[in-house]
């Protein structure tokens, strides 16, 4: 039989999510009119309604049900909202259902998806006799079944959410990348998307805190290091309080390269946490419980550096005061005496070996001083020993037997291999004091009267500067070349094997060379080297043997001291040598190590340059290499010498003075340099001759 219906302009709800959003689903009407009824469902609340008896909800239901039993259909009753069940009120229902014919009572709730398939299923079953009779599953069983499968659902959808992990993710992207997932759906599906959205923002918030207590603890750590920039001084902030510590530290230079005072606050609800990249801490922070106890333990840490130093100095003292620690004696040697030491006991090990350690260096210093100090005074021991050979062990036992008994040599007996090589030291540097051997190191005076020069005189002469450089520009190279045995000769062939035309080419530019090779056995040597028509930029001095080094070695000691006692012209003075060793043609001299130390220790004595014979040259006397690097040797003095090429008429008088004055300054002095040349170079009557 068709039953009439009238529900005029109702909408058919099909979930919770349309309650007050019904205008953002699809709106459908419930039919009016007749319709083809096979069953219903007659739901009774058994909740606390408010506003609302339960008798009067029973007496209604009695009626609909005396209107509904004429159709004959079957009829099922849905006690509903049994999650908020009141007790009594379902024992009602289930003796009212008692008193008609045993109707079918199913306990429902639709808020947690409880038996509420299982009412139309039981329906179902009612109206089709071929299915048996219904079952019916009790409210708490099927509760827990529903709630098992809910509790399984939102741990997938959870792990769904985590692998987002952008604070800024926004639910619309989420969910429609999300919307295909099998997790997804059966969530949405259990829970609703109300839920999924609220599981979405809490896995959000806890990443947007998450990151915000990674960026807090990032400023905590590093609070101490803006500290100890602003706040280092513990004699101006140990009275200090934090909040007038905060004061003092915006005062500072470096306050804005330490932190940032944002315009909104706190810094955590600011995009400042966002800025990754810049690594100031927000001002505001400082406000916090933490801050102020790194605060208070900078303090405690500046307290105690300044014990502990204090207590590394107090233990310095007390090894100064131990009389028979040695240049160096082993640490472990000297602990048993000093572990009952009050600062001994506060400091760490590192920290006792780190001031023992200290306290060696600076006794072996001083031993090595006063060592040196008895050798210069034994200066005896060291007049009879041959200049170009190293001391016999006869000779070195006799000098180690003599200072034996010296109490400066005896404190360096437990660093006799640093003993033997100061001896040895002082050996060279008695028959070779130049700079490089000089026992002072940087603190020698040819090097420091050399750096004086070379910055006052560049000043003294910045006026000639312009002069220097285009008088320094020269086109053609004067060589003399002196050797013995026709070693000149040979070395002269040699360059001009090399050149085209007289003309040679070094670094892109091309020189003419003018070449007077002599023999140093010549009787006309003095008046062969200089003449009106020939000025040589520079002279060649070649040997291959330690005689023909020895007699180029006199030979030079004569041309300079012809220059200097008839100054025969002002140019000789200043003739740079340099000294160029050969190869032995017939054979690979074995001598040639020890012609090389030789030749590079006259080299020093003279001051000149030394140009060494390459591996390789053999059977060849001469490399172009060694001919290259003399050539730029002499060009190089030519620029050092202005007046060599070009002299300057306005310092002519002051090159040739009568007046010569020698100063000798001993390496370890303590005068300084300026103060013993300063009447020279600030008097405006003193000019350079020379460079250096």
């Amino acid at each position: 039989a068709a039953s009439k219906l009238q529900s005029a302009e109702k909408l058919m709800y099909i979930c919770t999510d349309q309650l007050g959003l019904e205008q953002d689903f699809e709106q459908k009407q419930m039919p009016e009119g007749k319709l083809n009824i096979d069953g219903f469902l007659l739901c009774i609340d058994v909740s606390q309604g408010c506003n609302r008896k339960f008798d009067d909800q029973l007496k209604f239901v009695n009626n609909l049900y005396i209107q509904l039993s004429k159709s004959k259909k079957p009829i099922i009753i849905a006690a509903t909202k049994c999650d908020e069940c009141v007790d009594h009120y379902l024992r009602e229902v289930q003796a009212f259902a008692s008193n008609k014919k045993n109707l079918v009572v199913v306990e429902t709730s639709a808020r947690f998806n409880v038996n509420v398939e299982t009412c139309f299923t039981a329906l179902v079953q009612m109206m089709d006799k071929t299915r048996g009779k219904p079952k019916i599953i009790p409210y708490l069983d099927a509760y827990k079944t529903q709630r098992q499968l809910v509790v399984t659902a939102t741990d997938k959808f959870e792990k769904l959410v985590q692998t987002v992990r952008d604070y800024h993710a926004t639910w619309k992207t989420v969910s429609n990348k999300l919307k295909n997932h099998p997790d997804y759906e059966e969530y949405i599906n259990l829970e609703g998307t109300k839920k999924a959205k609220n599981t979405f923002s809490k896995h959000i918030e806890q990443l947007k805190q998450e990151h915000i207590r990674k960026r807090k603890e990032e400023y905590i750590n590093a609070l101490p290091r803006a500290l100890n920039t602003l706040l280092s001084n513990l004699d101006e902030i140990e009275l200090l309080s934090w909040s007038e510590a905060l004061k003092v530290m915006e005062k500072r230079p470096d306050f804005q390269s330490c932190f940032v005072v944002l315009e909104k606050t706190p810094w955590d609800e600011t995009d400042h946490i966002d800025k990754v990249n810049d690594r100031r801490i927000p001002f505001d922070l400082l406000a916090t419980l933490e801050a102020e106890k790194v605060y208070q333990n900078h303090v405690q840490h500046l307290i105690s550096e300044k014990r502990r130093v204090e207590m590394k100095e107090k233990f310095k003292k007390t090894l100064e005061k131990i009389q028979f620690i040695s240049p160096g004696q082993p640490w472990e040697e000297v602990i048993c005496f000093v572990v009952e030491d009050e600062a001994f006991k506060y400091i760490t090990d590192a920290d006792s070996k780190e001031v023992y350690g200290r306290h060696q260096r600076e006794i072996v210093e001083k031993a090595k001083e006063e060592f040196q100090e008895m050798l210069f005074e034994h200066s005896e021991l060291f007049y009879d020993l041959d200049l170009n050979a190293t001391p016999s062990t006869d000779k070195m036992s006799e000098i180690h037997a003599v200072l034996s008994e010296e109490p400066r040599y005896k404190a360096l007996q437990k660093l006799a291999p640093d003993r033997e090589s100061l001896l040895l030291k002082h050996i060279g540097f008695v028959y070779h004091p130049t700079k490089e051997t000089c026992l002072s190191g940087q603190n020698c005076m040819d090097i420091k009267v050399e750096e004086l020069l070379a910055n006052s005189l560049l000043q003294l002469d910045h006026g000639r500067s312009n002069l220097y450089h285009d008088s320094a520009n020269i086109d053609k190279i004067n060589l003399f070349i002196l050797g013995k045995d026709g070693l000149a000769q040979e070395l002269a062939n040699e360059i001009r094997t090399q050149s085209t035309d007289d003309e040679y080419a070094l670094d892109g530019k091309i020189y003419e060379l003018d070449l007077r090779p002599v023999d140093a056995k010549s009787p006309y040597l003095l008046t062969q080297l200089w003449t009106s028509a020939f000025k040589p930029h520079g002279c060649f001095c070649v040997f291959n043997s330690i005689e023909s080094l020895t007699f180029i070695g006199e030979c030079i000691a004569k041309i300079r001291a012809e220059a200097s006692q008839i100054r025969r012209d002002k140019y000789m003075a200043n003739l740079s040598f340099t000294l160029i060793l050969a190869n032995q043609r017939d054979s690979v001299s074995k001598n040639l190590p020890i012609l090389r130390h030789q030749g590079q220790q006259l080299a020093n004595k003279l001051q000149c340059p030394f140009v060494d014979v390459p591996a390789g040259t053999y059977p060849r006397k001469f490399n172009e290499a060694q001919i290259k690097q003399a050539l730029r040797g002499v060009l190089e003095a030519v620029k050092h010498n202005f007046d060599v090429v070009s002299p300057v008429p306005t310092i002519k008088d002051l090159s040739e003075a009568d007046l010569r004055i020698v100063m000798c300054a001993m390496c370890g002095d303590p005068f300084s340099v300026d103060l013993i040349l300063s009447p020279f170079l600030d008097s405006h009557s003193c000019s350079a001759a020379q460079a250096g």
